[in-house]
């Protein structure tokens, strides 16, 4: 069995109203050291077998087909054996 630790962020070049939403509240509440904030999503996936190979492509076809969208977010994701 395997465990993807997945994180999908906007691309660089795409507006951020979240961040720049949580980086305006961090600085009303004294965090006054925060210049920016990129906010994204964090997903923990258990893929069942025992290849590798084969568990890393289904994780990064899950991350393509569902789980970001290539046109405006990236992903990097980590495969550890559990």
């Amino acid at each position: 069995m395997f465990l993807a630790k997945i994180h999908v962020l906007l691309k660089p070049t795409v507006n951020d109203p979240q961040g720049l939403t949580i980086a305006r509240a961090l600085g009303r509440l004294g965090f006054d050291a925060v210049d920016a904030v990129r906010a994204g999503k964090y997903f923990e996936v258990q893929i069942q077998g025992s290849d590798e190979a084969t568990a890393e492509q289904d994780v990064k076809a899950m991350c393509e087909k569902l789980l970001s969208n290539p046109v405006i977010e990236t992903f990097t994701y980590e495969l550890e054996s559990v």
